[in-house]
């Protein structure tokens, strides 16, 4: 083993006659690197979507809702109570939901209003988090407060301190009627960086119970559930055991296809990875073939010395290796580099040519985010070692048969 290392070593190492040779041998083992390099930054910006899609969307939006069939639910207290029975279900939390327009001297927009208990709602989700703490803090019913979407207050040009007015549907159907229009200030803004920053705001609960004259009652009661993927059935089962006609839903059915777009990118990512670094795997078959060819008298020695066919295929295995163990290391490196400071580079990059690649009025995030995982790391560049040792076998398996009377005679 130690003499076949060698040799592959100084036959990679040693200075090639055939200057195609060396080109190709060069083309694959960047071929290699590069492919690796961008499959690590890839998948890290895979794992850096499911992130922000944990930690940022799921902390904010309900896992779960229950919300009244048959008008507001009066009794929520006992709904919330029950729900919060089940061994699944971490907490419960009211909430009043309208949609408005949010009007703000010639600028317009339409908006859902959620009402909430800050106290409860603190609870199911982490939307203290990614508002101001002296807003979170102030935040108290009959105040006419409100905490707006960033993406909200950038459309309609208001700040903290500024008032708007909020036009609000009657809640009389059986009429045509006026929309309430309430004056509003705004104490705080939410930013998420993403789209749920462009369509919500926040105003206590108490509040939006008078607003949409629902007396004690609310629209509904959201949950926060231990596991996350299982919301559906969670929610199916805690809607099985109440007393009252609820909706059920969960965040699969808004955010649902994030979750399973993001896996299928990995997928598909995965699927690249194995072509990528096949196809530069080609190129080790053609270097060593040429290799092979371009030996053919040194491999003759060996085998008049004794060197048995086993020696031979070793030596050019050992040779393929190099290319590929080169190439996987240098393309980790550059991929980790590049991965570990994605998203600054990203947004550079976006600073240089004035445009946003994700907008946050479409995308959940509006920047690129990027996780490296070592697992991912390893297992990209494992793979390619193990298809450059594969895309070693038939080269070495000819340079074994070559016949050295015939190389020799002919030379």
């Amino acid at each position: 083993m130690s003499l076949s290392l060698l040799v592959g070593y100084r036959f990679s190492r040693a200075k090639k006659r055939n200057k195609m040779v060396s080109f190709i041998s060069m083309s694959s083992m960047i071929g290699i690197a590069v492919g690796v390099a961008v499959i690590i930054i890839g998948l890290s910006a895979m794992n850096g979507f499911e992130r922000e899609l944990q930690n940022r969307v799921l902390s904010v939006v309900p896992h779960a809702e229950l919300e009244g069939v048959r008008g507001p639910l009066s009794d929520w207290q006992r709904v919330a109570e029950r729900a919060e029975l089940h061994p699944d279900v971490e907490a419960a939390a009211p909430y009043v939901t309208l949609t408005a327009l949010a009007e703000r001297g010639q600028e317009i927009k339409a908006i859902e209003v959620r009402g909430m208990d800050l106290e409860l709602e603190s609870r199911v989700s982490s939307l203290a988090n990614f508002v101001g703490e002296d807003a979170w803090q102030s935040f108290a019913p009959g105040h006419q407060q409100i905490i707006l979407g960033s993406g909200v207050a950038r459309q309609l040009g208001v700040d903290t301190g500024d008032s708007l007015s909020l036009m609000l549907p009657s809640s009389d159907t059986t009429k045509v009627r006026a929309p309430k229009r309430v004056r509003v200030k705004v104490i705080g803004l939410l930013e998420l960086h993403g789209q749920i920053d462009h369509n919500l705001a926040i105003i206590p609960l108490q509040d939006a119970q008078t607003y949409a004259q629902m007396g004690e009652g609310v629209s509904g009661v959201s949950l926060k559930v231990s596991d996350v993927l299982n919301a559906t059935q969670t929610v199916r089962e805690v809607g099985g055991t109440l007393d009252v006609y609820v909706y059920l839903s969960s965040w699969q059915q808004k955010y649902g296809f994030l979750y399973r777009d993001i896996q299928l990118v990995r997928t598909i990512m995965y699927l690249v990875m194995v072509l990528v670094i096949g196809v530069a795997c080609f190129n080790i078959v053609s270097t060593l073939m040429m290799a092979v060819k371009d030996r053919a008298s040194e491999i003759a020695i060996l085998r008049t010395m004794g060197a048995s066919d086993g020696l031979v295929k070793r030596i050019f295995v050992w040779q393929g290796v190099f290319s590929g163990v080169f190439g996987s290391l240098v393309g980790s490196l550059v991929g980790l580099l590049v991965a570990m400071k994605l998203t600054s580079l990203i947004k550079a990059l976006e600073a240089l040519i004035g445009y946003q690649f994700l907008s946050g009025d479409i995308y959940f995030v509006d920047f690129l985010p990027s996780q490296v995982v070592m697992s991912d790391v390893f297992l990209v560049s494992g793979t390619a070692i193990v298809l450059s040792l594969i895309a070693t076998w038939y080269p070495a398996k000819r340079a074994s048969q070559l016949n050295p009377a015939s190389v020799l005679s002919a030379k």
